[in-house]
């Protein structure tokens, strides 16, 4: 059994600061005359009583974490700051069961966007600004987890994303204090730019604040039930790409071409797969037009463009229901879910380094069939791949495929539809929110689900955010042992 006084301390600290975050909607709901401010009030009274007790009782001078307890912490952590962030859904008055009120934490932290809430336009303004400040604080947890933590634990294939001198060191809470601060001041200074980006577009200054954070969080929470689409404004869409791409891209990169080493965002071999699939996406989206029998043209290459961005990116924004265009684009879009962005970024799914990766293992293995004499190296990023990496990815890619068929069996037994069950927990799965069809899709909400399917897909977005392998090896008997 780990040592859980440094894990307990440490979600203590983690709960005292997601209490400190909630005193910011009380604020405004106050600053407005609302009487909802006493609900984020004793929210946090509360998160910061137990936050505090659990740091206090667990003090301890020890800030190094072995394995067992990284693998511990990280799963611990994320579910009981989802379980505290769901209290204001719970006590705002909006009739809310803890059931839906975790399930909307869940997909607020874990940034995938899926939402149980209608009539988005008459809630408290508070509670919308605490749904986006879920997302925002849930994207740069991901970012420095994805960057410190799960390289370290040879997650999935991401020891590729090691940063140097942290081979042979378990040290994971001193290297994270270390690039905290440089990536919280990145992360908050797109999140302005795109603040503005949005006021000058059009949006009022409460929406511009709200669709920043969750834009570059790569979230996809609106504060409208028609998403982007209620503005229905071309500038404001552009922006939205803008920071929804950004939000896709390694922020440690983009830290080093802020410095002046440009080369080393704009040759990533990464990068560049990820642009060069968003181009073909948007291509093959905007034909996939023309199967309702109208011209293709420049307002269908804006929804393309935008939607496609959305996906990709696992941010689920969304201004046309797209499952509508015609069946290729349905199941065009059912694919792209599984993609994603780059890793070290906000974005989701089962990110672009791992096709890289399996794509170079295919091709090894072909030119060693084909040519059995000829000594062929795997490369990523010009860069010898050790045959560990090939293995993790292989393993990842085929736990992500198995736990997908796995959620959406046991979502067919709720006897929901097919593409409802499997657009689901896609959806789930990769982060992405929306799904396909009219319960889950663009369109939609999850709303009219079961319960027992809500808490199946809670469970299905924690194990696509923490990279399934974290999730799950805590079910392993063999984790428990000496």
């Amino acid at each position: 059994m780990p040592d859980l006084r440094a894990i307990l301390m440490i979600v203590g600290l983690l709960l005292s600061t997601l209490g400190c975050a909630m005193m910011l909607p009380g604020l405004y709901e106050l600053a407005l005359g609302d009487t909802d401010w006493l609900v984020f009030a004793s929210c946090s009274g509360l998160t910061l009583f137990v936050g505090v007790l659990l740091t206090v009782a667990n003090r301890t001078e020890k800030t190094e974490l072995s394995i067992k307890q990284a693998f511990l912490l990280t799963t611990v952590s994320w579910t009981m700051l989802v379980a505290f962030s769901a209290l204001p859904f719970v006590w705002s008055g909006q009739g809310a069961s803890y059931t839906d009120a975790f399930f909307e934490a869940m997909s607020g932290l874990t940034t995938t966007g899926a939402t149980v809430f209608t009539g988005l336009e008459n809630s408290p303004p508070g509670l919308l600004l605490w749904r986006a400040i879920l997302q925002w604080l849930g994207g740069i947890g991901i970012i420095v987890m994805a960057i410190a933590v799960l390289p370290m634990l040879q997650v999935g294939g991401m020891q590729l994303f090691r940063m140097e001198s942290s081979d042979t060191s378990e040290k994971i809470l001193p290297r994270a204090t270390q690039i905290a601060g440089s990536i919280a001041a990145l992360y908050l200074a797109l999140t302005v730019l795109c603040v503005v980006g949005y006021s000058l577009a059009g949006m009022s200054l409460f929406d511009a604040v709200a669709h920043a954070m969750t834009t570059i969080a790569t979230g996809g929470f609106s504060t409208y039930d028609a998403s982007i689409g209620h503005f229905d404004n071309i500038n404001i869409e552009m922006v939205a790409v803008t920071f929804m791409l950004l939000g896709s891209l390694p922020f440690v990169l983009m830290l080093q071409a802020i410095m002046g080493r440009y080369d080393r965002l704009f040759v990533d071999s990464q990068v560049r797969w990820f642009f060069s699939f968003v181009i073909i996406a948007v291509v093959l989206a905007w034909g996939a037009q023309s199967g309702n029998g109208y011209p293709v043209g420049s307002v269908e290459l804006r929804d393309a463009t935008f939607n496609v961005v959305s996906i990709i990116t696992g941010t689920g924004y969304a201004t046309r229901p797209y499952d509508t265009w015609s069946n290729f684009s349905a199941m065009l879009f059912m694919v792209i879910m599984f993609v994603g962005g780059c890793a070290g970024s906000t974005s989701c799914g089962l990110k672009i380094f791992r096709f890289q990766v399996l794509f170079e293992t295919i091709r090894q293995r072909v030119l060693t069939f084909t040519q059995p004499h000829r000594v062929v190296i795997a490369s990523f990023n010009g860069k010898p791949m050790e045959p560990n990496v090939s293995r993790a990815v292989m393993n990842f890619v085929f736990l992500f495929l198995l736990s997908f068929g796995v959620v959406a069996c046991l979502l067919s037994l709720y006897d929901l539809d097919s593409v409802t069950a499997l657009s689901a927990s896609a959806s789930a799965l990769a982060n992405v929110g929306p799904g396909l069809g009219p319960i889950v899709g663009p369109s939609g909400t999850y709303q009219d689900l079961p319960d027992g399917v809500k808490w199946i897909l809670s469970f299905a977005m924690l194990l696509g955010r923490l990279e399934i392998l974290t999730v799950l090896v805590l079910f392993t008997p063999v984790f428990w042992r000496s």
